[in-house]
C-alpha cells in the first residue's frame, strides 16, 4: 500500500501527454503547453560548461551548491533589489521546484495554511500538501487575475503561515503593481506571515508594465520574504535545471540541510557554466531571447484579438496568454449545456491540432493556457487554428 501522500502526486499535463500521442500518429500537432522558449544554448553557458569539462571538474562543490556562484548571485540580486546580499542568504537549487519544496519543507507544520491566489501553478498546493500544510485559495478571477487585499485578509486564519506571490504570473501572465505588492507586505507584517515571492518570469515584463521585486517595493518585508528564482526562464536553459533561493540565514541554512540529505551538491558542470555566465557580463543573448519573446507577444495579440467571445489576454508578463472562456461557458449553460474545459482543450486537440493547457491545472474551470516561447511560424499557425474553432462556436 503506497503512503497517502503520493495522491497529491498525479500530474496535471494531460494536455501533453495527449499532445505527444497525436503528435506520434500524425505530427501535425502544434504544442502551446510548453512552459520554456525554444532557443539555442546560450554561447556564455556553453563556454562556461567547456571550460568545466576541460578542467576535469567532477567533484562536488560542498554539501549543496558553489560558493562562487551564491557570491555570483549574491550580487545579481543585490541589483535587483536595491539592498545588500550576501552568500550565505543564498542557497542554489536543482531548479525553482526544489526551491519551493525546500522552502515548504523548512517552513511548515501540519495544518499550517497558504494562501495562494487562483489561478495558481498547480505545483504550489501540491508541495505544500507533501509538506502537511493546507492550501487556501483566493479568487482572482472577477479582478482581472490580482488579488484584492480585502480578499486576501479575510482568508487569514490563526492557522495561516505564509502567502504565495508569484508575479509575473503562470498561468495567468499578469504583473502585480507596486501597490498590490505593498498592500500584500503590509498584509504579511500585520498578520505575521511568510511570503514566498516566485519570480521566475521576471526578466519577461512587457512594455509599459513593469516587474519589481517585492522587498524593493516594501524593504521591511525582507526578513519575511524568501524569493524563488531561477536562471532557466531568462536564458531558455530548462533542462540544465539551475534555481536559486534568497532569504533570512536561519531558513537559508535549513534549506540547505535538507537538501543536504535529498539532492546534495548540484551538479558542478551546471554550476560553473552559469558562473561564467553571470561573470562575463554578456547580457547580448538575453536581449535577442526577450526580442523573440516581444514579437511572439505581438503576434499573437493581433491573432488573439479576432477571438469574438473571448477577451484578448493581458500578456503584462512571462510567454503565456491565458483565456478565459466564462462567456463561451455562460452561453452555453443559459441554452443548457455545460461546456468543459477539459473537453474544450480535447476539442482544440483533436479538430484544431493545436495542445494546450486546462484552466483545471491552475484551479480554474474557465481558462485555457497557452504558450508562446516557441517559433514564430508555428505559433502563428497554431493560433490562427485556434481562433478559428473558438469562432465557429456560439
Amino acid at each position: 500500500m503506497l503512503a497517502q501522500r503520493t495522491a497529491l502526486f498525479k500530474s496535471p499535463d494531460s494536455s501533453w501527454t495527449a499532445a505527444e500521442a497525436a503528435s506520434a500518429t500524425s505530427g501535425q500537432v502544434i504544442d502551446l503547453t510548453a512552459e520554456e522558449i525554444w532557443s539555442e544554448l546560450a554561447p556564455t553557458v556553453r563556454e562556461g560548461a567547456i571550460i568545466a569539462i576541460h578542467r576535469d571538474l567532477n567533484c562536488p562543490t560542498g554539501p549543496v551548491d558553489l560558493l562562487q556562484l551564491r557570491e555570483a548571485l549574491a550580487r545579481k540580486i543585490s541589483a535587483e533589489t536595491d539592498q545588500s546580499w550576501s552568500a550565505d542568504e543564498i542557497a542554489v537549487t536543482s531548479g525553482p521546484k526544489q526551491g519551493l519544496f525546500n522552502v515548504a519543507m523548512a517552513l511548515l507544520n501540519p495544518g499550517d495554511e497558504v494562501l495562494i491566489p487562483v489561478p495558481y501553478w498547480s505545483t504550489f498546493p501540491v508541495q505544500i500538501g507533501i509538506a502537511g500544510g493546507t492550501p487556501i485559495f483566493v479568487e482572482t478571477r472577477h479582478n482581472n487575475y490580482v488579488p484584492k487585499l480585502t480578499e486576501l485578509a479575510a482568508a487569514v486564519t490563526s492557522k495561516t503561515k505564509a502567502i504565495v506571490v508569484n508575479t509575473p504570473n503562470n498561468p495567468t501572465g499578469v504583473i502585480y503593481d507596486r501597490v498590490t505588492m505593498a498592500d500584500i507586505a503590509q498584509l504579511a507584517i500585520d498578520q505575521d506571515l511568510w511570503i514566498i515571492f516566485d519570480e521566475c518570469y521576471g526578466a519577461f515584463a512587457h512594455a509599459p508594465y513593469v516587474h519589481y521585486s517585492i522587498i524593493s517595493v516594501a524593504p521591511h518585508v525582507r526578513e519575511r520574504t524568501l524569493i524563488v528564482n531561477s536562471l532557466s526562464k531568462p536564458l531558455a536553459l530548462t533542462g540544465i535545471r539551475v534555481g536559486y533561493l534568497a532569504g533570512p540565514k536561519t531558513v537559508i541554512s535549513a534549506t540547505k540541510a535538507l537538501q543536504s540529505h535529498t539532492s546534495s551538491s548540484r551538479d558542478i558542470i551546471a554550476q560553473h557554466a552559469l558562473l561564467h555566465h553571470l561573470n562575463s557580463g554578456d547580457t547580448a543573448f538575453q536581449e535577442r531571447l526577450q526580442l523573440h519573446v516581444r514579437n511572439a507577444r505581438a503576434l499573437g495579440l493581433s491573432i488573439l484579438s479576432t477571438l469574438r467571445l473571448v477577451p484578448t489576454p493581458a500578456a503584462q508578463g512571462g510567454f503565456y496568454f491565458y483565456l478565459d472562456l466564462s462567456e463561451l461557458r455562460r452561453r452555453a449553460k443559459a441554452r443548457g449545456r455545460e461546456l468543459n474545459i477539459d473537453d474544450v482543450v480535447n476539442v482544440l486537440l483533436m479538430d484544431a491540432g493545436v495542445a494546450t493547457m486546462s484552466g483545471t491545472a491552475f484551479g480554474d474551470p474557465a481558462g485555457v493556457r497557452l504558450s508562446y516561447g516557441i517559433d514564430l511560424q508555428l505559433l502563428e499557425k497554431g493560433l490562427r487554428r485556434l481562433t478559428a474553432t473558438l469562432n465557429t462556436w456560439n
